[in-house]
Parts: structure tokens; C-alpha cells; sequence
């Protein structure tokens, strides 16, 4: 089979790299046209007619699988076809993704035999996805509704999750969806991204933790300035919440000042990425703050960057008396008490613990700690966490209690059923490590001295294991994307 694939009617579409080059033209243009229409109206209040708008439109990428013969073979669970026929999405930020739709098309090519196609879609660009900070067309006397008025604007009816949930409904002479998020849905999430974390898109990394408290980010900016100053090391950018930028070349004394200086505190879930000088991805880890509905809020945005993995490295309540402050909750199951899901995957539906991340999690916990066996099972236990979406669920100990005993809970926390239920209903491998930093059963409450002196000892061992276990995956990629996460009738693409 030939690299553009030639179908079995011997039609023969472009090769992976001419479709994705043809959709960074198609995407540049429209934003160009868009661009200078907004600018147009700004300076004259020149409207755009019906043809020029035509030209305010997502590229669409579609692949055409006709097999004939025998069908191709592959354990993958991605880059692959449930059934012949013809594909397509919208696409945004090619040029951004580019990597992203190489890996997913060349083996559709390569093995399968898929013919690929580009073109221009019926879905209009929405105003606000084409513009900047600095744009002149967003300052001045405009009014939003003005420009809502001749421009596309995001209509919430088009901007959806159903192929992730699949509730999408197949037709005869319709193309299947290619892709989990088409280009309106992704393009909203970008923007999202950069309102709540203040931190632009395009240097989120693929390797994402979360916390609940500001204490982890601390030591993660002190072991980022570590890695920095290592001559030979691989990490060469720190990006901070408002876009402050510390380089390996800044001396100690310009870091610490643009740390110091960075503007999170203005920003609902802010988020900090170590960049890398190769192709394996550095780490981003966001502050999500405390409770579900931040968790689900992130990574409904953060998926559309189809990230490798998130792990959650944050405290916990520990539910069993011999359980020490300082010992560590590895998760293998969920209690889905937070509710905020519950719509979308119902509570009967399992939430499976990932072997692979499993597996790395403990190892970077026996590299770390330097303990094994059973001298790390006296501080790392295995078990069920259970999430609540009411910090003072303490009150209701008399209704829970039952239920937690009949779960055979560890651990409480508000946050880590719902990142793990967004990894598996987003298809993101996902995992849970948390540190027990109370028992609140056991009147072993959190008291300012005692906190102070355990967040001294435990924080910054609990994120090296955290980045130790990133470390582990990177050399997993073929395995972590793992068919668990994956339905009967997904699209091809991961």
C-alpha cells in the first residue's frame, strides 16, 4: 500500500503530511479573511457580505476506508477502524497539532489503506477564536453585540460532547466522526484554557498534574529551577500563570524575580509548565483548588489537547485507624459521592484503575522513598478513595458511615473521583496518589502546628514520586493509551 493511499477503487488521496499541510493552509487563510474583516468593520463599519463569510470556515479532514481483502490487524487502540466508511471532523490549530494528526493518519494510510481528503467545511469561525491580546478590533467603542451581529459568534447548541459520550446518532449517507471533539469544540476549550489558568494553550504539556493545594506548586517551581540550572539537563522554559517566562539562561536572581512576580493569584485554576528541548514532553501542573467542580471544569477543556496523562497528587482524609499522617493512598477504585458526573457516566459504570499508571505510580514510590516490600506497604496502601462534593461531609457521618463501610473506603478527598471519571469518560489515562494529611475519624484533625510541620516533610517527596511516575510512562507511550478507554464503536482517532 502506497503511502497516499490508494483506495479499493484505486483512487488515491493525499499522504498524511500533504493533508495535514493543506489543512494549515485552509485553517491560515480563514482566520486571515476573518482577521481582516474584523479589521475592515473596526475602521470603516464595513459589513461582510454573504460571500466573503463563506470564507470564515474550519478545514475538514475525511478519511475513506473501503477495504477489500483481508483486513488489517492491530492490537493499537488507536489509529484504527471499527467499520468501512467515511470519516471526517473540523479542524482547528493544525499547525499546533500537527504531530498529533501525523501519529493518527499515517497508520490509517499505512495500514489500512485509507484515502484522505481536505476541504472546507459548512462550519463557520466564531470571531472571538481568531483574535488577540492587542487586537485593535477588541478595544474601543465596539460592542460585543455589534459584532455578534455580522460575525459568527460560539452558538452553545453546535459546541458539544456527544461523540465523547456517545449519544451522537449515526445516519445513512453521513459520515462517522473521526475524532472525539471537532474544531468549534476545541477552539472553545483553548479560550477556556487561558481564562481560568492564564496560561496560553500552546504551552500546556502533555503530562499534566493536579492539586488542591498552592504548597505542591511551590516545591514544583523549586524543583523546576533545579532542573533549569542543570547544564546538560533536558528542560529549557518554566511558563507561569500571565505568561511570565523563566529561561535556562536566567540567572537565579531573574527567576526567582519572575516567579515572585507572576499574577496567579488572579487566576481561578492557575497553571505552571516545564518545557522540554525534545519531542517527549515536559510537565504542566495546574492548581485546581478544592472540590469536583474544578476538576471536571479542567479537564473538560484540558482533554481537547489529548494529553498523555494526568495524575492527581493532592491530600486526603485517612479512613482506617492504622493509616499514619505522611502515608500515601494509591487508588484503584472510586466512590463517586461528588454527584458532578453522575449525568453523564452513571454511577453504575466502573471507573477502572489503569495497570500501566498502577504499576508506575508504586515503582516511583519505591525509587523515591527508597523502601520496598513490606516497608512500603506500612506507608503506601492501595484501596478505594471515596470523592464527596461537601467539604463538611463529617456532618453527615451518621447517613455515610454504612456506605463507606460497605465500600471499603481508605480514604476521602473532593477531588480524584472526578479526575479519574473525566480521564475515562475524555479516554486521558489517569491516576491517583494522594497523601493522607488527617484522619478524621480517628480525632486526628489538622491543627496549625502539626500542618505545618507535616506539609515541610511530605509535600515535597510527594511530588518527586508524582514526576518520577511521569518519568516511568514516557517510556510506555505504546501501551498507556491503553483499550480500556476505549468503546465498540469509537472514532479512529485517539
Amino acid at each position: 500500500m502506497n503511502r497516499a493511499g490508494t483506495d479499493s477503487a484505486g483512487r488515491t488521496g493525499l499522504t498524511p503530511e500533504q493533508a495535514v499541510d493543506r489543512l494549515e493552509f485552509l485553517h491560515a487563510r480563514a482566520c486571515d479573511a476573518l482577521r481582516e474583516a474584523l479589521a475592515r468593520f473596526t475602521r470603516s463599519g464595513t459589513v461582510p457580505t454573504e460571500e466573503q463569510r463563506r470564507a470564515f470556515r474550519y478545514p475538514e479532514l475525511r478519511v475513506d476506508w473501503q477495504p477489500s481483502g483481508t483486513v488489517h490487524f492491530t492490537r493499537r487502540a488507536w489509529a484504527k477502524f471499527q467499520s468501512p466508511g467515511l470519516y471526517s471532523t473540523t479542524i482547528t490549530q493544525p499547525a499546533f497539532f500537527r504531530r498529533y494528526l501525523l501519529e493518527q493518519l499515517r497508520p490509517l494510510v499505512g495500514e489500512f489503506g485509507a484515502r484522505l481528503e481536505v476541504g472546507v467545511s459548512d462550519q463557520e469561525i466564531p470571531y472571538p477564536f481568531v483574535t488577540e491580546e492587542g487586537d485593535e478590533f477588541i478595544h474601543g467603542e465596539l460592542s460585543v453585540s455589534e459584532l455578534a451581529r455580522y460575525f459568527p459568534t460560539p452558538v452553545l447548541a453546535n459546541v458539544g460532547d456527544e461523540i465523547a459520550d456517545g449519544t451522537w446518532v449515526f445516519e445513512r449517507r453521513r459520515s462517522r466522526p473521526l475524532a472525539l471533539f471537532d474544531a468549534l469544540r476545541v477552539d472553545f476549550s483553548l479560550r477556556r484554557l487561558l481564562h481560568y489558568t492564564g496560561t496560553d494553550w500552546r504551552t500546556i504539556q502533555p503530562w499534566i498534574l493536579f492539586t488542591n493545594y498552592q504548597r505542591y506548586v511551590d516545591q514544583f517551581l523549586a524543583w523546576a529551577l533545579e532542573e533549569l540550572a542543570r547544564p546538560a539537563g533536558p528542560y529549557v522554559r518554566l511558563v507561569l500563570p500571565g505568561g511570565v517566562i523563566v529561561r535556562r539562561e536566567d540567572s537565579a536572581t531573574v527567576a526567582s524575580a519572575a516567579i515572585a512576580a507572576a499574577p496567579w493569584h488572579r487566576f481561578q485554576m492557575p497553571a505552571y509548565s516545564l518545557q522540554r528541548s525534545d519531542d517527549r514532553g515536559g510537565v504542566t501542573i495546574v492548581n485546581i483548588g478544592v472540590g469536583p467542580s474544578n476538576a471536571k471544569n479542567a479537564t473538560d477543556h484540558l482533554a481537547v489537547l489529548r494529553p498523555h496523562c494526568w495524575l492527581m497528587i493532592g491530600h486526603c482524609g485517612g479512613l482506617r485507624q492504622s493509616q499514619t499522617i505522611g502515608d500515601y493512598v494509591l487508588a484503584h477504585a472510586y466512590m463517586r459521592r461528588d454527584r458532578i458526573l453522575d449525568d453523564l457516566v452513571p454511577p453504575e459504570v466502573p471507573v477502572p484503575a489503569l495497570a500501566e499508571v498502577q504499576l508506575a505510580l508504586q515503582k516511583a514510590a519505591e525509587r523515591v522513598t527508597g523502601e520496598q516490600g513490606d516497608a512500603l506497604k506500612r506507608r503506601l496502601r492501595t484501596g478505594t478513595v471515596v470523592s464527596y462534593d461537601d467539604r463538611n461531609w463529617e456532618f453527615r457521618w451518621s447517613q455515610e458511615r454504612r456506605r463507606i463501610n460497605l465500600g471499603r473506603a481508605i480514604a476521602v478527598d473532593m477531588e480524584s473521583a472526578a479526575l479519574a471519571t473525566q480521564g475515562f469518560r475524555l479516554r486521558v489515562p489517569y491516576g491517583t496518589l494522594l497523601c493522607v494529611s488527617d484522619k478524621p475519624l480517628h480525632g486526628e484533625i489538622k491543627l496549625p502546628g502539626a500542618a505545618t510541620s507535616f506539609y515541610q516533610r511530605a509535600v515535597g517527596e510527594h511530588l518527586r514520586i508524582g514526576l518520577e511516575a511521569i518519568d516511568l510512562l514516557r517510556g510506555e507511550l505504546g501501551s498507556l493509551h491503553s483499550r480500556k478507554l476505549r468503546s465498540f464503536d469509537e472514532p479512529p482517532f485517539r
